[in-house]
């Protein structure tokens, strides 16, 4: 038999990006789909159908048999109990994804070739380099905020960034390969030597191959979380390094796939010095100019407050563009950080006429921003200036919530940033309908107006009192606005629940009342002040019975409440952790809350980890006793942690279609919802035949 004639070596990238684009053509047509299905549930819920995300036709059902399959299977993930703390593995959805890119890239570089001939191995190293070259302009694709994929998938470029990570730890194992096979075959003739000072081209690819080793190095977590700033410029200083070497080292036939990543580097760069200058510059917006804050050559101006728990509320009044709920921009103030810019969430909707930032002063530039909004707070002349800011975006995207039955919203701290205006859209839609005006013509590319949302749960899960300061005031508006709009929707639900975890004096109230509860009732029928400044404040917890600390609980407290002071890390390894806490340590109250118990069994329990001295204590204690938001009576406030699985199981159970559930928080708390949703999906058959409607997940994480 004579042997099957192989393409050129120019040939195979183009077999590469046959299986790239497939794959991305794939996510379009999905996208697409998302889309249409959008608009056609709005158009059916403003013709009145009750149940305008339930799957009707067969087309429809299928689509959502095969999307509750992929969903559990790409959202599920491998737990491993360690002896302090869970290991978790990346979802199957990920690892199957870098998996199949290694498949394709390693079958290209050996297919058709003879392993064991000896004298095809340096064959065999030509393949697999040029296989690692062709990979340069993927991975340039993936990583610009303009992103192309991004933009036909429907998916943001922060939520493809760990594939960009990934695509460039194949390309390292594939040179890995290039160079393996050629120093195999020179080895045997002590032939390594020899190359390396008599032929440039082996010590450019060498050079190439250790730059690459520290560019996939550097990039991960915890290197590039010392220093994000300097890690950026040293990214793509390496990055021109590296570019550098594979164009001397590589043929002058390959020279385009270093020629066209730089082309799309330097493109994704114009488009957003271009974007910023639109927005930024008054000159572009005349109605702009007229306003106060937007006199002069810049359009922007922002207000520095601080708030309680060292966070920092910017805002920019009248802002040169729109957005949508859930996206995030990029915000630079020179005159105090220079040459710096930070993503942060836009906590306002468009129609506020306003964009607000809240950001938790970290290190940085976030920490030089709340050290300029308590100096302008202290300066009695001028209680609030303003600075010029920059804005880049929007960025983000996620699919509309207004086209599910049931939506909940959970988030940690600062990822109330996140949900709330995702709630408050969700609003605005139920405005919409109340409100239904069908002259208003409707268009492919223009957004539907009004909801098919029947019901909303929103959970935010803070550490103390001092932090419902943020949207206290939007939360009640947004109780009374529901209120009216009641009347003149039906089926509409609302439920909102604040979670406090860390808040001493909170959790001793909660404590005091539970014991008031317990014994025979004195004198006075009134109920204690305290708790009627915090709205209907329910105390309903149960806590299995203390036992006695060893080492192991100290340890196993100091690791989980590092991740997960806000919520269930682990809900097996919490329940067992015991209270030990000298007095002048924080109390962070670990207790589970089961909000459908109405009977009250114990007292909030409190993990405490982090010493802190007693001056301390007693000026938090302070603050957060003079700071006590005042709430509506229908939001619900529990010392403890929710337990997101009844949460969800709960709205899941009462849904007439599909659900969306979306996280914002600390890592811990995303992967127990994200195994929530899992486990539920498929505990509940969800489009097998049970009649279970499917549920959609959105995650947005943050270290904590």
């Amino acid at each position: 038999m004579g042997s099957v004639e192989l393409p050129g070596l120019t040939e195979w990238p183009k077999f590469y990006y046959a299986v790239v684009g497939s794959a991305v053509g794939v996510a379009t047509l999905v996208n697409i789909y998302n889309y249409t299905l959008y608009r056609q549930r709005l158009s059916a819920a403003r013709g009145g159908s009750r149940t305008p995300a339930k799957p009707r036709t067969w087309f429809t059902l299928w689509n959502a048999t095969i999307y509750a399959l992929t969903r559990e299977a790409s959202n599920y993930s491998i737990r491993i109990p360690l002896k302090s703390r869970i290991l978790r593995v990346p979802t199957v959805g990920r690892t199957s994804l870098v998996l199949a890119n290694v498949v394709v890239l390693v079958v290209l570089c050996l297919y058709g070739l003879d392993l064991t001939d000896y004298f095809m191995l340096e064959t065999v190293g030509y393949r697999c380099g040029v296989v690692t070259i062709a990979q340069l302009p993927l991975i340039i694709l993936l990583s610009g905020k303009n992103n192309i994929i991004g933009c036909l998938s429907g998916v943001s470029y922060e939520r493809l960034n760990w594939l960009h990570r990934w695509c460039a730890r194949c390309m390292l194992l594939t040179a890995t390969m290039h160079m393996g096979y050629f120093l195999s075959a020179w080895a045997p003739y002590d032939f390594i030597d020899y190359q390396l000072k008599n032929n440039a081209i082996v010590w450019k690819g060498l050079a190439a191959w250790c730059v690459l080793v520290w560019i996939v190095f550097s990039s991960m977590t915890p290197v590039r979380g010392w220093s994000y700033e300097i890690f950026v410029i040293q990214h793509i200083v390496s990055f021109a390094i590296f570019l550098a070497f594979v164009y001397i080292h590589t043929p002058v036939e390959f020279n385009a796939y270093v020629w066209i990543p730089v082309a799309l580097f330097l493109a994704d760069r114009v488009l957003r010095a271009l974007r910023m200058l639109y927005i930024n510059v008054s000159l572009f917006h005349p109605a702009q100019k007229k306003q106060e804050q937007g006199s002069g050559f810049w359009a922007c101006k922002a207000e520095f407050t601080s708030l309680p728990h060292n966070t920092t509320r910017i805002v920019v009044r009248n802002p040169p563009i729109s957005w949508t709920a859930g996206q995030h921009v990029y915000l630079s103030c020179h005159s105090i950080v220079p040459l710096q810019s930070h993503p942060f969430t836009v906590a306002s909707i468009p129609e506020d006429g306003r964009m607000e930032f809240y950001v938790k002063a970290e290190k940085g530039g976030t920490k030089r921003f709340f050290r300029h909004a308590e100096k302008s707070h202290d300066l009695s002349e001028a209680p609030t200036r303003t600075r010029t800011v920059a804005i880049e975006g929007p960025y983000g995207c996620l699919r509309p919530l207004r086209q599910f039955d049931s939506v909940v919203l959970l988030a940690g701290s600062t990822g109330g940033t996140f949900t709330f205006p995702l709630l408050r859209d969700l609003l605005q839609g139920w405005k919409e309908n109340a409100n239904n005006n069908p002259s208003q013509p409707a268009t492919y590319l223009k957004a539907p107006t009004g909801a098919a949302t029947r019901h909303i749960r929103f959970v935010w899960v803070v550490k103390s009192r001092g932090q419902l300061s943020w949207f206290s005031e939007q939360l009640s508006s947004i109780s009374t606005e529901f209120q009216s709009l009641q009347d003149k929707l039906r089926d509409i639900k609302l439920e909102m629940s604040v979670y406090i975890t860390c808040d001493e004096s909170f959790t001793e109230e909660h404590n005091s009342l539970l014991s008031s509860s317990t014994t025979p009732k004195q004198t006075s029928p009134h109920p204690p002040p305290r708790a009627t400044q915090h709205g209907a404040v329910q105390y309903r917890a149960a806590q299995p019975p203390p036992t006695k600390p060893t080492a192991t609980d100290k340890k196993e407290e100091e690791e989980i409440q590092e991740i997960s002071s806000l919520t269930s890390h682990s809900s097996s390894t919490l329940d067992n952790i015991q209270p030990h806490a000298p007095n002048n340590n924080p109390c962070c109250c670990g207790t589970p809350i089961n909000e459908e118990s109405t009977t009250v069994t114990s007292k909030a329990v409190c993990h405490c980890s982090k010493p802190r001295s007693t001056s301390t204590s007693t000026s938090t204690s302070t603050s957060a006793s003079s700071r006590k938001p005042a709430l509506h009576p229908s939001i619900s406030i529990f010392a403890g942690r929710p337990q997101t699985r009844d949460i969800v199981r709960r709205s899941l159970e009462q849904a007439l279609g599909e659900s969306a559930v979306v996280v914002c928080g600390p890592q811990g708390l995303v992967a127990d919802v994200k195994r929530c949703v899992v486990g539920l999906s498929d505990e509940r058959a969800v489009h097998k035949g049970t009649g279970a409607q499917g549920v959609y997940l959105h995650t947005e994480s943050f270290g904590w």
